[in-house]
């Protein structure tokens, strides 16, 4: 019984320290219904971000007086993107330039925008200390599930 006991406080203990180390963050494109300002959380499902050291993003790019936000991971942005920011910690940055974007690319085309320079204006902002920061709500820390566990072993015993 005892076994079975120190089984089940190990297995609680596995899963809530499991289940607390992905992020959630919000998905969408500016051009979705709620997700420009004022952002409707309604609308959206969260999404856990693949990767562990993975952060929320919040991209605010500008032209004139249109505005497109997209929200994402960082981990799923960092395959289509060029333009971001060195620093990647908590708060705000204008987005960085590659100077060797369509370097040897010779195209006529305007609209196809292959330099990246249809926006006037484009801000990157980071966070990672709260789940659903990129529109805010924890999970809650450590020592939660920490004390819910020693509740839990104290009815067990």
């Amino acid at each position: 019984m005892m076994n079975l006991r120190i089984l089940i406080l190990c297995l609680f203990a596995i899963l809530s320290y499991a289940s607390g180390q992905f992020l959630w963050c919000y998905r969408c494109v500016g051009t979705h219904p709620g997700c420009n300002e004022p952002f409707d959380w309604r609308w959206y499902w969260s999404y856990t971000c693949p990767s562990w050291s993975d952060k929320c993003v919040k991209i605010i790019e500008k032209k004139g007086v249109d505005t497109v936000i997209t929200r994402d991971c960082l981990s799923n942005l960092i395959s289509t993107r060029r333009d971001i920011p060195g620093d990647t910690y908590e708060g705000c940055r204008a987005a960085s330039e590659d100077v060797k974007l369509a370097q040897y690319t010779f195209n006529d085309i305007r609209e196809l925008d292959i330099k990246r320079t249809h926006f006037d204006n484009t801000t990157w902002c980071f966070c990672s200390f709260d789940h659903f920061c990129n529109s805010a709500k924890s999970t809650g820390p450590f020592f939660i599930t920490f004390f819910a566990l020693m509740f839990t072993a104290r009815l067990l015993a």
